[in-house]
């Protein structure tokens, strides 16, 4: 009795949160499990229904009976444990940045990592309290797809203000669970966050299966209706992807070196060690590369122009002066005068300057400094500057037909933003190229979550995604969202293969580029108002 108790407290909701961690990938094999995800937020939903009929009181039991409008305390409480172990279970590597590379004492570290996660935890307390709220017992009953559909409108909301507000940090997403599942499909048509909707949706149903009359014949109508379109969105993805429902376009394959220095974390900024190691290796590999396009990662070269050494950036600039050959490399640029900015500088072939882009979504207290919390950044050892932001919607580099878009770090975590290069048909991106440098946070499951944040944006737009990394995961990404091409974590080494761009806008490329997420706000906003109406009718 005891066990079964425990199952059906806030407390439980603890542990499925950290289920939900692991099902954007485990720290074993580091791949997606997209049943862990439904079915540890079926779990969450499960509590909520299971308390709304007992109608126990909080004293009893934990809970407030619902009829009492108490309801909403026990939803918060769950929903913020879920949120706070799924997040803290998520993004816990935070630790090895602040107190193995920035020197933050480890109990200091702990609290810092807990306290983003429970701050941003607070969003999905305050979804699942709304939800508890919004659907009596009585409800529940009636009308459980209803109720699916309001849960799923309602945790999406809160999805949509973390990746949003204060900059947004949607790192971990439910939705990138599914990168490799059967909802992957999903992606060109409403993106991950679409995905997670539905994701969302399926586990209420199966958590509020028992309450579904599914001896009405408009029950059975309606799921096969769903899935006759499921299956209808489905095929036209293939037949797009195999060209059979679309003009056929150019074939567009280019060769490529993507280079992984290895450079330690702890040595990459120390002058004499990382610095000259870094301008070393990946000044011999730039010099002596052979494929027509060659891509270092974030910072490959960690000073200014103007710092390197005598003729170094001279001769970057005269190499790939000559026809054949292109190079992407990461490095910073600016002054103090006009601020420095984390960039990507693109060297080929008759141009009159060199290509640059301007990273536009900087990391907290990483490249910018939030205010009020420059005390807390004095407590580590870290290069932190207040970086300049770069444009959003910055014009793509041009190479051999292709126009490859860069993005830098995270920046590929915001698929709204990289879709606002697709609002002109004519110079949209054929290819992403992300530049990253992820030895921050060692040999984690971090990277593998990047490399899953990268395969979704390539699912969105149904584009190559070319990744050059510090220390991985250093890869090519083909449109469908599959690995074509990997480097072994941590190993000092380049890799050469192939990538086919591709100039077809999908559904999502479209809309995104329009009117960004602001179709998912209103369309979640809408199902939790026909929810609370239903509710208020419930209860009259």
């Amino acid at each position: 009795m005891r066990l079964a108790h425990w199952l059906a407290s806030p407390a439980a909701a603890l542990p499925a949160g950290l289920a939900q961690a692991l099902s954007i990938a485990d720290p074993w094999t580091g791949q997606p499990h997209w049943w862990l995800q439904i079915a540890s937020l079926a779990w969450l939903v499960w509590q909520f229904a299971h308390h709304a009929e007992r109608q126990l009181s909080w004293r009893a039991s934990t809970w407030v009976s619902p009829e009492t409008g108490g309801a909403w305390r026990g939803g918060f409480a769950a929903g913020g444990l879920f949120g706070l172990g799924w997040l803290a279970g998520t993004f816990w590597w935070l630790f090895i940045s602040m107190h193995t590379y920035g020197g933050l004492a480890a109990p200091l570290a702990v609290a810092a990592v807990l306290a983003l996660a429970g701050l941003l935890a607070l969003y999905y307390a305050l979804a699942a309290a709304a939800f508890m709220a919004l659907a009596p017992a009585r409800l529940l009953a009636r009308r459980p797809v209803l109720c699916a559909s309001g849960f799923a409108a309602l945790w999406t909301l809160a999805e949509l203000l973390r990746g949003t507000l204060f900059t947004g940090f949607p790192w971990g997403a439910g939705g990138y669970a599914h990168v490799d599942g059967p909802l992957a499909f999903l992606a060109r048509y409403a993106g991950v966050y679409g995905i997670g909707f539905v994701a969302a949706a399926l586990a209420a149903l199966l958590a509020l299966a028992p309450r579904v009359a599914w001896h009405r014949p408009r029950v059975w109508a309606m799921s096969a209706l769903l899935l006759l379109l499921g299956a209808g969105l489905w095929g036209w993805r293939w037949c797009e992807l195999d060209g059979a429902c679309r003009a056929p376009q150019a074939p567009l394959r280019t060769e490529v070196a993507l280079l992984q220095g290895n450079i330690a974390q702890d040595e990459k900024f120390v002058p004499g060690t990382g610095v000259a190691d870094s301008l070393r290796w990946y000044g011999e590999q730039l010099q002596g590369a052979a494929a027509p396009l060659v891509v270092a990662p974030e910072t490959a070269l960690p000073l200014l122009p103007r710092q390197l050494p005598d003729g170094y950036w001279q001769a970057l600039t005269e190499r790939f002066a000559g026809p054949g050959q292109a190079a992407l490399l990461g490095v910073p640029l600016g002054n103090l005068e006009e601020g420095y900015t984390n960039s990507v500088v693109g060297f080929a072939p008759g141009q009159a300057a060199p290509y640059r882009y301007d990273k536009h979504h900087l990391v907290p207290f990483g490249e910018f400094i939030p205010p009020l919390f420059r005390w807390f950044v004095r407590l580590m050892n870290i290069p932190l500057g207040d970086f300049a932001r770069g444009g959003l919607g910055q014009p793509a580099f041009a190479w051999q037909g292709q126009r490859l878009a860069p993005n830098i770090c995270y920046e590929d975590l915001f698929g709204e933003e990289l879709g606002a290069r697709f609002a002109d048909p004519a110079s949209a991106p054929t290819a992403f190229v992300n530049l990253s440098n992820i030895a921050w946070f060692g040999d984690t499951v971090a990277i593998d979550q990047h490399l899953a944040i990268s395969r979704m944006r390539a699912l969105e737009f149904e584009r190559p995604m070319l990744r050059a990394t510090n220390t991985g995961a250093t890869a090519i990404i083909d449109h469908r969202g599959q690995v074509t091409h990997q480097l072994p974590r941590l190993t000092r080494a380049v890799l050469a293969g192939s990538f086919e761009g591709r100039t077809h806008l999908t559904p999502y490329a479209r809309w995104v580029a329009l009117a960004g997420l602001w179709p998912l706000w209103a369309g979640c906003a809408l199902l939790a108002a026909a929810l609370a109406s239903a509710a208020r009718r419930a209860r009259g």
